[in-house]
């Protein structure tokens, strides 16, 4: 199944028949934007929070991982638990998103 996003107005995307996918709130879209805009390379968590908020709340790292992990099951719902994420990767100090070329 091959995700396809929009970034031209609205943070969207839709699975591999078309249908839209429920990316949730705000924040969740940012993070995907962000990682959209980096067109594949990894963009630290520290740099996510930044991004998020102009003062991080207390929780920000966590609150980051969270919107990520929500991404991932709304991204690959059909992973089995435990197995690597393939589209929204972990490297190293952060995340990146591994699309088709041209599913952007």
């Amino acid at each position: 199944m091959q995700v396809r996003f929009g970034v031209l107005g609205p943070v969207v995307a839709w699975d591999g028949v078309g249908a839209p996918i429920d990316l949730k709130g705000p924040k969740h879209r940012a993070v995907l934007a962000r990682l959209v805009v980096a067109r594949g390379r990894v963009v630290p968590v520290s740099r996510l929070v930044d991004d998020l908020w102009q003062e991080p709340p207390p929780g920000a790292v966590g609150a980051v991982r969270t919107f990520v992990a929500a991404l991932r099951r709304a991204l690959e719902p059909q992973r089995p638990p435990r197995e690597p994420a393939r589209l929204l990767v972990t490297e190293g100090p952060g995340y990146a998103l591994r699309p088709a070329p041209d599913a952007v």
